[in-house]
C-alpha cells in the first residue's frame, strides 16, 4: 500500500533499495507502474511508451550502484584528495620525493585550512578580483561563482579565505539533513559582504562533490511531485533542499521530542537563519547561488519561499545566481516561478557555459517534460556571451554537434596553455584541470562542467552593452 504522500498532486516516486533484478525487467516490459514495488505513484499509473520506462530503468540502476559503492566510493575521494593535498603542500611531485629523502615530508591534515577539496585543486583561485568593484554590473555573478566554488571546500578553508581574501564576514558553514537517504549530503555556506551599499548577504548552496554517492544519487532520481497550480518538480533535488517525508512543504517544521535528534533541514535552516540577520539590518539583500547541484537548490529554495508566500523575505532577495545549473521542473513550473519573480522583482541569471553537459538534463522531451525557464546567460569558449532562450543543443546528444563540440573541447585544451599569457598568471590551469581537458576530448562538456570557466567568464566574459538583468522576464539582449 503506498504511504501517504506529501501533496495532493501527481507524483512518482523510486525506491531503488528495493528493486530486485526480476522487478526491473519486468519494468521494461509492463506499463503498469504501481504494481512495480520499488515504485510508488498513484493507483493505475501507466507509461506506455518504452522511452519512459527505460528512464526509469537507467535512474533505479544508477541509484543501486551509487548506494553499493558508497562506502568504496569515499575511501576512493579519501585516498585522492590526501594524495593531491600531499603534492601540494610538498610543492609538487619532485620536490615531494626530496622531501621524503631529507625526512621532511608535510602530511595533510583534512580539516585544515590548506587542505583543498578536489574542486579548489582544480581550480585553486581563492582572491576576489580587486578591479571588479561592487558597484560593477559584474560584481555580484562574480561573488556568487566565488561563493559557490568555496561551498566545496571544508569549513576552515571557507573561513579562512572569507575573512583573510575577502574581508567579509563568515555567517556559517552548514550541513543538512536529508529525510529520505536519512544522512547529511546537503550543505551551503553563508557570508556577508559589508562592503557593498546595502549589505550583501550570501547563501551558496555545495554542488556535487566528485566522490559523494549519495550526492550522486540525488541527482540521478528522477522521482518528481507535482504541486497543484505549481507543477511537477524534480524529487531528487526536492528531498536534499528538505522536502518532507508526509507533509511535503509545511511553513513550519514540527519541533523532535526531547528523546529524538533535532536535524537541520536546509530549506527551514537557512529561511531562519536569514530571517535574523536581515531583521539586524533591515537595509540588507541577500543572493542565492550555486553551481551545478547547487544551482538547482538555490532556485527551488527561492520556489519554496513563494510557496509559503514569504513576502517579507522575497522582498530582499535581490537574485538567484546559478551556474550549470541542471533543468528543476517542467513548463507549468517555470511559468508559475516567471510570475513569481516577477512579482517580488527578483533577478533570475542562469549562467551556462559552452557546452557544459548539466545545464541540459534532464531532457526537455516528451519522455520527461523537464524545461529550464527564464533567459540563459550563454559564454562560449571565447568568453563572449549572450542571453538566450535556451543554450545551443539544448539536449547535448545531437549529431549534428558532435564535431563541433569535440574541435570545441580541442580548442579549450590549446587555450589552457594559452591564456595564462594573454590574461596573466592567475589564469594558468594546473596539471589536473590539464587532465580534465584532455578527458573533454572524449566527452566534450564535462570538463566545461567544472568551475574553471564559470569564473573565468565572471571575470573576462563581455556581454553586449544593451543587456539588462531586471527581471525574469525581460532580461534579454535587445
Amino acid at each position: 500500500m503506498a504511504s501517504k504522500q506529501p501533496f495532493e498532486g501527481d507524483y512518482l516516486l523510486l525506491k531503488p533499495e528495493e528493486a530486485s533484478v526480476v522487478d526491473l525487467i519486468c519494468l521494461l516490459f509492463s506499463s503498469k507502474l504501481d504494481s512495480r514495488k520499488f515504485i510508488e505513484c498513484p493507483a493505475e499509473t501507466q507509461y506506455r511508451q518504452f522511452r519512459r520506462r527505460w528512464i526509469l530503468f537507467i535512474s533505479v540502476v544508477a541509484q543501486r550502484a551509487f548506494l553499493a559503492s558508497k562506502t568504496s566510493l569515499n575511501k576512493i575521494g579519501y585516498l585522492v584528495e590526501m594524495w593531491l593535498n600531499l603534492l601540494s603542500i610538498n610543492g609538487g611531485f619532485i620536490r615531494l620525493l626530496f622531501n621524503i629523502l631529507r625526512g621532511a615530508m608535510r602530511l595533510p591534515e583534512r580539516s585544515s585550512a590548506k587542505f583543498k577539496s578536489t574542486v579548489g585543486i582544480l581550480d585553486p583561485r581563492m582572491k576576489l578580483d580587486k578591479s571588479i568593484k561592487p558597484e560593477d554590473t559584474k560584481y555580484k555573478g562574480f561573488l556568487s561563482i566565488m561563493a559557490s566554488k568555496l561551498s566545496y571546500e571544508n569549513p576552515n578553508v571557507a573561513e579562512s579565505a572569507v575573512k583573510d581574501y575577502w574581508d567579509m564576514d563568515f555567517l556559517g558553514f552548514y550541513s543538512f539533513w536529508n529525510e529520505y537517504q536519512q544522512h547529511e549530503s546537503t550543505r551551503a555556506i553563508m557570508l556577508r559582504d559589508s562592503k557593498s551599499e546595502p549589505n550583501l548577504i550570501v547563501v551558496a548552496f555545495r554542488g556535487t562533490e566528485p566522490f559523494d554517492a549519495a550526492q550522486w544519487i540525488t541527482d540521478v532520481d528522477i522521482s518528481w511531485y507535482e504541486i497543484p497550480k505549481v507543477g511537477k518538480i524534480h524529487g531528487g533535488f526536492m528531498k536534499a533542499l528538505g522536502l518532507q517525508k508526509n507533509d511535503g512543504w509545511p511553513k513550519e517544521v514540527q519541533e523532535a521530542d526531547d528523546d529524538e535528534v533535532q536535524h537541520m533541514l536546509a530549506y527551514y535552516t537557512i529561511r531562519k537563519e536569514l530571517k535574523k540577520m536581515l531583521m539586524e539590518n533591515e537595509t540588507a539583500k541577500f543572493i542565492v547561488t550555486g553551481h551545478s547541484l547547487g544551482g538547482a537548490l538555490a532556485i527551488l529554495f527561492a520556489a519554496v519561499l513563494t510557496l509559503h508566500d514569504e513576502a517579507w523575505l522575497l522582498d530582499k532577495l535581490e537574485g538567484v545566481y546559478t551556474f550549470g545549473q541542471p533543468r528543476v521542473g517542467d513548463q507549468q513550473f517555470g511559468e508559475f516561478m516567471k510570475d513569481k519573480l516577477k512579482k517580488y522583482d527578483v533577478k533570475y541569471v542562469r549562467y551556462v557555459y559552452s557546452n557544459d553537459v548539466v545545464p541540459r538534463i534532464p531532457y526537455d522531451d516528451k519522455t520527461l517534460l523537464f524545461k529550464h525557464f527564464g533567459p540563459c546567460v550563454f559564454f562560449n569558449s571565447l568568453y563572449k556571451g549572450q542571453v538566450l532562450e535556451e543554450e545551443p543543443n539544448k539536449n547535448y546528444f545531437s549529431l549534428l554537434w558532435v564535431i563541433p563540440k569535440n574541435l570545441n573541447a580541442a580548442w579549450e585544451l590549446v587555450r589552457g596553455f594559452m591564456i595564462p599569457f594573454v590574461e596573466g598568471d592567475d589564469y594558468r590551469e594546473g596539471w589536473l584541470m590539464k587532465i580534465f581537458r584532455l578527458v573533454g576530448l572524449i566527452v566534450p562538456g564535462l570538463s566545461a562542467h567544472l568551475t574553471q570557466d564559470y569564473v573565468n567568464l565572471t571575470r573576462l566574459g563581455t556581454l553586449p552593452a544593451s543587456t539588462k538583468f531586471q527581471n525574469v522576464q525581460d532580461s534579454k539582449d535587445e
